[in-house]
């Protein structure tokens, strides 16, 4: 017979192994886990026992009331059922447009479908169709047309003496945009006299009309044309064309 001699570190760690509890497996594929199957039903199972209360079945109604002020007497609760009758209480009612308040509640039914009852006929397409026609508008478009009055465009008539130059006429007539020298031009100081004398004028119509009276465009007396366009104090005959021309 053969004998073993086993020492005592060796037996020592024979026990150790015998008494350690077996550990379970754990993993996406291996069960249990570690003593319960779903960690979130764990937390709801430990919150429950931690504050006493059962956790409610699935798809479970609350049978709290809806208001958070119940009423207290019997008086209170007929008021609340007439109310709830209605609809809403006279403020409530007020404040929705007229209309009863239509509380939340899992008892109230469903909404009414929607239909065209009460639309105007300018919105409904089958009163439109049967009112009107296509051959009725047509008729009714001619019908318009002929009551159009076409004005014939007729010619400014001439102004006759005792008033002035025409500066529209004017206008028209000439053709070169303004700072292009057509005229003449001599003398000292013309800067200084352009902008003195054309300060005299409320406006460039009134300068251009007695700068033709004294001789525009050819000569320039008072100076207020020293680049010899024709055209005094900055005036232009820009917006009298474009009139014209559209």
């Amino acid at each position: 017979m053969r004998f073993f001699t086993v020492s005592a570190g060796a037996l020592a760690l024979l026990a150790m192994t015998a008494c350690a509890p077996a550990i379970p497996e754990s993993g996406p594929n291996t069960g249990a886990g570690v003593g319960f199957g779903d960690y979130d039903e764990y937390e709801a199972r430990r919150e429950a026992a931690l504050t006493g209360q059962s956790l409610p079945p699935p798809n479970a109604i609350s049978s709290e009331p809806l208001s958070a002020t119940a009423p207290q007497s019997e008086g209170d609760a007929v008021a609340a059922a007439a109310r709830a009758a209605l609809g809403g209480d006279a403020e409530e009612i007020a404040a929705n447009s007229g209309q009863p308040v239509l509380h939340a509640s899992p008892g109230n039914p469903a909404p009414a479908v929607v239909n065209s009852v009460g639309i105007s006929n300018e919105n409904d397409f089958d009163a439109v169709g049967n009112q009107r026609s296509i051959e009725g508008d047509a008729a009714r478009i001619a019908a318009n047309r002929a009551q159009y009055e076409v004005a014939a465009v007729e010619a400014l008539p001439s102004r006759v003496g005792g008033q002035g130059p025409n500066i529209v006429d004017y206008a028209l007539r000439t053709k070169h945009p303004v700072g292009t020298q057509v005229h003449r031009r001599t003398g000292v100081n013309r800067e200084a006299r352009f902008a003195r004398n054309c300060a005299e004028y409320t406006s460039p119509d009134k300068a251009q009309m007695d700068f033709l009276e004294n001789g525009g465009p050819e000569r320039d007396r008072m100076g207020i044309d020293p680049d010899g366009d024709g055209y005094a104090c900055a005036w232009s005959p820009a917006p009298f064309r474009n009139a014209v021309n559209g």
